[in-house]
């Protein structure tokens, strides 16, 4: 059996609208419970934080807003203290800075598992319309910047569409008046642009996928949405396999030659027809279906991460369930006193190796 890895994961920020690291990290003690994994958050309050046993250590990290100097030297400070092996960035936001970062990673002994630069500007929500060239069914689109440009959009967008933000967020319009309103909140909470994008009614697929950087596949589990929040977020779904999922997964790999993790968020209409609404360029939250199926990818992407040799992955059982609870976390003052000014919680007495 290969040494146990020290895995850094950011994402902790499990809420109602959960970021995908609990999920990932989940995964990897799943798979082996030597692995010790360094949690890495954004605020004091994300639940994560106080999970019991889910983390051995955990440290607030600059958001990406700050810039990539302060992450650099925060993560200089985090290896010193926990020496971890490897890093696993789970939020869109913050995947630019860490791409930008992996070659000092590499140079310093720490693995990734990243897309390039121009595979994430190729799938962001602004662009997806141009993957329908490389062979992906993806609804109509357009990008805006003002809100005017709302007024005329019907001329090319039938109502309803759907109001998404550049990272997060969508809401389904059915008249102008709903529009703007959609606008005006992803403007909010986001910022510019906006996506406009052709409403499709049917059953929401997603796929789990980790590429090679090749164009091949690591491994893949397909989910279908069975429970779905007001927020659009599947809380209970089931693991199946569909040769049409199967498809376009290997139709986006080859495509893109994607490095790393990705969900695919597709809607299979009525007549059968599939549409790529959504790539995300990260683990989903649902992630920890691909451990309980039995294809643990988020430790598969660790292992390769690391280096280390993995063939690719092609069973999980399908008929496997998640369903998600939300339930109340009892901690005390004392850890959420040292998260909010010193920073961190180191529960482990590790140091760097």
């Amino acid at each position: 059996m290969s040494a146990p890895l020290t895995v850094a994961v950011t994402g902790l920020n499990a809420t109602d609208n959960p970021g995908p690291g609990v999920g990932v990290i989940r995964s990897l003690r799943h798979c082996r419970d030597d692995v010790r994994v360094v949690g890495l958050a954004y605020d004091a309050l994300e639940p994560g934080v106080y999970a019991d046993g889910l983390v051995s250590d955990v440290f607030l990290i600059p958001y990406p807003s700050q810039g990539i100097d302060p992450l650099r030297d925060r993560l200089s400070y985090i290896r010193e203290r926990t020496g971890f092996d490897v890093i696993i960035p789970t939020l869109d936001a913050e995947l630019p800075g860490f791409v930008e970062l992996a070659p000092e990673l590499a140079a310093q002994g720490v693995g990734t598992l990243l897309p390039t630069r121009e595979q994430l500007d190729l799938r962001c929500k602004a662009k997806l319309a141009a993957l329908g060239d490389k062979g992906l069914p993806v609804p109509a689109s357009r990008v805006l910047t003002d809100v005017t440009q709302l007024y005329a959009i019907h001329e090319v967008i039938p109502f309803p569409i759907v109001v998404k933000g550049p990272y997060y967020g969508a809401r389904v319009a059915h008249t102008l008046e709903e529009a703007v309103a959609a606008f005006y909140k992803m403007v909010g909470e986001w910022g510019y642009p906006v996506i406009v994008q052709q409403f499709v009614a049917g059953q929401e697929l997603c796929v789990c996928a980790v590429g090679d950087g090749e164009g091949g596949l690591v491994g893949a589990v397909q989910m279908r949405k069975t429970v779905i929040t007001d927020k659009g977020k599947g809380w209970a779904g089931v693991a199946i396999r569909d040769p049409g999922l199967s498809q376009l997964t290997a139709t986006f790999m080859s495509a893109t030659r994607w490095r790393g993790p990705c969900e695919l968020e597709v809607i299979r209409d009525a007549d059968g027809g599939y549409h790529v609404l959504e790539v995300n360029p990260r683990f989903p939250a649902w992630c920890f279906l691909s451990a309980g199926a039995g294809m643990n990818l988020p430790y598969a992407v660790a292992e390769l991460a690391a280096g280390r040799e993995l063939s690719p992955l092609h069973d999980y059982r399908v008929g496997t369930m998640f369903v998600r609870i939300a339930l109340d976390q009892i901690s005390d003052m004392d850890a959420f006193s040292r998260m909010s000014t010193a920073g961190e919680v180191v529960r482990s007495h590790g140091v760097a190796r």
